[in-house]
């Protein structure tokens, strides 16, 4: 029979854990530890940034939201919650990182929202001071929900809608964004 002994330095078993954690803490802080990833949009800390955001993309909004609430985005999913998500997956957004978190809905209306004949509401959803979706809904008989981005056409067509009473998005045209983010 055969027997290996090694000698073992304390010092040499010291150097290789703390080259062992090094490696550790290098891979944590390189995936983020966890955390949500922040999204492409930039930081909104206030009202005069969530209103930029809307001019960025074309849109001339209030100068206040006509609502704010929180709202908690759903943990499981449902056949509304998907759609609504997949509006936001072609924006750059996903919310399905965000499920069962507590977010701010802020929402404004828009002044230069084309052949408008209703008010339009554009829906910011914020988590932690980041846009992480959100969305324009035309009231109107035949509104649509879409996302923030508007085409070059749109900007070319923008006259102002004609001026209506300020007010949230009627139930029937918020149904789908409220289904989706409401718990």
């Amino acid at each position: 029979m055969m027997v290996m002994t090694a000698k073992l330095n304390l010092k040499k078993i010291l150097m290789i854990l703390a080259a062992a954690a090094a490696v550790i803490l290098s891979l944590i802080l390189l995936m983020g530890g966890g955390e949500t990833e922040p999204t492409a949009a930039p930081a909104v800390s206030g009202n005069d940034a969530r209103v930029q955001f809307l001019r960025d993309n074309g849109w001339e909004a209030a100068e206040a939201p006509t609502e704010s609430s929180r709202v908690k985005v759903p943990g499981q999913t449902s056949q509304i919650y998907e759609r609504y998500n997949n509006l936001q997956k072609s924006q750059g957004y996903d919310l399905s990182k965000y499920a069962g978190k507590k977010v701010m809905r802020y929402v404004y209306e828009l002044r230069n929202y084309p052949g408008a004949t209703a008010p339009v509401y554009a829906t910011l959803l914020v988590y932690k001071d980041q846009i992480i979706g959100g969305d324009i809904t035309d009231t109107g008989v035949d509104g649509k929900i879409r996302g923030f981005q508007q085409t070059k056409a749109e900007k070319a067509a923008q006259k102002p809608a004609a001026s209506a009473p300020t007010q949230a998005p009627t139930e029937a045209a918020a149904a789908e964004t409220d289904a989706a983010v409401r718990q």
